[in-house]
């Protein structure tokens, strides 16, 4: 009878004194645990269990490497998770407000007609109805979806040629001159300025020119784009900087004129990263507020003409919802409403975004043969 002995596996000299695979995931365990534990003596709640958790999990994953792999793997466990941990802190409220918007949205955008439908006609006497019978929340936010989408329209056509435009000039004409540092000067001021500030200037403006009282969607895209220009100028003028000056002399050396070379040669190459950053700069208005209660006022109805009279977007339409709910009484279904709104709102914002990055992987100048 012959036995088949199981031979025991040594750690080599290249894993000896190194803390094993499963160590972290052991640590963590024994940190949830410990932590349920302290904060059911002090009340439970789930922010402080996570920070309780945390702190023992680093103290006890940092303990531990110091004694098997010496202090300088210990001191790199104290960093990574000091790293790791300020992005789980910068990414709380991130995940915070799209749960909460997701909780209290969702019941309001599932609602029929809530996307179909306008504001005209509903009063209080229907929500006084919804809470006292259950009937559903009438009212929807298809004025204030059509009025943003038509506003953000006009911000992106005055916005796109005039920072465009600057962005080429500041790059390919400006060498420094004294026009070129005045107009980055003043960019750099425009980024900074408060919305209610490029709001009161639209406002003002119009009031000069037009008469006062004056308040329309295009009031409000000029204030938009007030804010949307100093984005487009910077993102393009970084994009057209990093176009190779190769490319440029090639073109010269053909005889090629200059703008010719700057529209065949130079804004092709770099159309990815401007059409990405307009993108990114019309995600950066369309969730502005104070400067469309400025020039655009509130509407509760359909209005397709953003040159005559009161226009409602999805901020505005928020703010009024709460603010002054459509039954003092019964607030509830203007809050429903404002939640959806809200929701609706953030869509938009991560469908831009993800536009931004479609368009700049699409345009992007081919690498390969």
């Amino acid at each position: 009878m012959t036995t088949t002995l199981t031979p025991v596996k040594k750690r080599s000299a290249l894993t000896k004194g190194q803390l094993p695979k499963w160590a972290p995931y052991l640590v963590l365990g024994i940190a949830l645990i410990l932590g349920a534990a302290f904060m059911a003596l002090i009340g439970f709640n789930a922010l402080g269990w996570g920070i309780v958790a945390a702190i023992l999990f680093a103290i006890g994953l940092v303990g531990w490497s110091a004694a098997v792999e010496g202090s300088r793997r210990a001191k790199d466990k104290l960093a990574t998770c000091l790293v790791v941990g300020a992005f789980l802190v910068a990414l709380l409220p991130l995940v915070s407000v799209i749960w909460t918007v997701l909780v209290n949205g969702l019941p309001g955008l599932l609602d029929p007609g809530f996307l179909t439908t306008s504001m005209n006609g509903v009063t209080g006497a229907f929500d006084n109805k919804t809470v006292e019978e259950g009937a559903p929340v009438l009212g929807g936010i298809f004025h204030a979806l059509i009025g943003t989408l038509l506003i953000s329209l006009v911000a992106t056509v005055i916005s796109v040629p005039v920072g465009l435009l600057t962005a080429i000039y500041l790059v390919e004409y400006g060498n420094d001159r004294p026009l070129a540092r005045a107009i980055t000067f003043f960019v750099d001021v425009m980024t900074g300025i408060p919305s209610i500030v490029a709001g009161l200037f639209a406002a003002a403006f119009f009031f000069a020119v037009v008469g006062p009282g004056t308040k329309t969607g295009a009031v409000a895209a000029v204030a938009l784009s007030v804010l949307m220009i100093p984005v487009v100028v910077r993102s393009s003028e970084e994009m057209l900087k990093i176009v190779p000056n190769e490319l440029r002399e090639a073109a010269y050396a053909l005889g090629v004129r200059k703008w010719r070379t700057i529209l065949k040669v130079v804004i092709p190459t770099a159309v990815s990263g401007i059409a990405s950053g307009v993108t990114l700069a019309i995600a950066r208005v369309i969730g502005e507020t104070a400067p469309i209660l400025v020039t655009a006022g509130f509407a509760t109805s359909i209005n397709y003409n953003v040159f005559s009279g009161w226009m409602a977007s999805l901020p505005t339409f928020i703010y009024t919802q709460i603010l002054n709910p459509t039954s003092p009484s019964n607030p509830d279904p203007s809050s429903q409403r404002a939640w959806g709104a809200a929701l609706v709102l953030i869509i938009l914002v991560m469908l831009l975004n993800l536009g931004a990055r479609l368009i700049a992987r699409m345009f992007a100048p081919k690498t390969g043969r």
